[in-house]
């Protein structure tokens, strides 16, 4: 079977950037699709705005700018966009989805000619985003995604109990999921009560008034470094965010056996088993509550620990790709 991919983020990347700081979620799960389904024996054709038409590892990567023709494929995966299905012809057609996508942006973002015209099923991504996508923008099927994490987190050598910072809270989704409320969470709830907790944090807006409150910049320059500094801290603090359909930063922190306290905004929820591999707060008082149990009872944290423990390697890209195969 011959399958490709369609994406046309604005900046360049292919398969060598897996690592790198520059992509986000949605390329991150294209390039991971693409190789468990090369590994597959399947033959993989990536689309996009990548720096040069060459074959990586078997994937053949072609500048979406310069398509001088339109190639045939079995199947053809798009990223969130409908109109990239113009570009190729194919059997059959996912859209996977990275939005909720109200019906009024569904249209202003011109995908409804081009959804009605290819009728391609919904890869969705969650629970969460079933319910908050419109019927008629999943109305020629639709099916739940269970995302992977990469290999470089199955991988990881997970730290003894005795090489982690029993004072180390950390949080590695983007700033913009909610890492403002986190922080006023911290600095009025948690702090206050913990003045030896530190809190290692993605880079927010500003640094001016957080230094004084053990709030610590990580570096965001390779996803080695993050992987190291997850596995040293003691506690994932992620609120979560409306618009977060699955957060991947919970399900690396899951594989790397790091508790989650989170507010259960948007599908964070639907990541952490509550009182078994983390917590789900009701309000601003009981996260900081949970925080504070994390750090100060050893017996709670050693049970969630060995929960997350048990469930390593269970979430591969691999077992996502045939799920994806399984709906085609």
């Amino acid at each position: 079977m011959k399958i490709c991919f369609l994406d046309n983020t604005p900046f360049l990347y292919n398969s060598n950037d897996l690592n790198s700081f520059k992509l986000r979620g949605a390329e991150t799960v294209l390039i991971n699709l693409a190789i468990s389904l090369s590994k597959l024996n399947y033959k993989i054709t990536i689309i996009n705005n990548c720096p040069k038409n060459e074959i990586i590892d078997n994937i053949e990567w072609v500048n979406i700018n310069y398509l001088n023709e339109k190639l045939y494929f079995d199947l053809a995966i798009s990223n969130n966009d409908c109109r990239f299905f113009d570009k190729i012809i194919s059997k059959k057609k996912i859209l996977i989805s990275h939005s909720i996508q109200s019906l009024e942006k569904f249209i202003r973002k011109k995908q409804l000619f081009t959804y009605h015209k290819y009728k391609p099923k919904v890869a969705l991504l969650g629970n969460y985003h079933l319910k908050k996508r419109n019927f008629f923008t999943r109305i020629y099927g639709h099916f739940i995604l269970p995302y992977g994490v990469d290999d470089i987190f199955l991988k990881k050598k997970i730290k003894n109990e005795n090489q982690i910072d029993k004072n180390l809270a950390i949080f590695t989704s983007r700033r913009d999921r909610n890492l403002d409320l986190l922080i006023n969470i911290w600095i009025k709830k948690i702090y206050p009560n913990l003045k030896t907790a530190k809190l290692l944090t993605t880079p927010p807006e500003s640094f001016k008034s957080i230094n004084s409150y053990n709030i610590l910049i990580r570096s965001t320059n390779d996803r080695s470094f993050m992987i190291d500094d997850l596995c040293k801290s003691r506690v994932s603090l992620i609120p979560g965010h409306s618009a977060e359909l699955f957060c991947l930063a919970a399900e690396e922190a899951r594989e790397l056996c790091v508790p989650i306290i989170t507010l259960g905004i948007g599908s964070l929820s639907e990541r952490v088993v509550h009182n078994e591999t983390g917590f789900i707060a009701n309000n601003h008082e009981e996260f900081a509550k949970y925080t504070y149990e994390i750090f100060k009872n050893d017996h709670l944290w050693k049970r969630l620990r060995s929960n997350l423990i048990k469930l390593r390697g269970q979430k591969n890209w691999t077992y996502s790709a045939e799920s994806l195969l399984n709906n085609v």
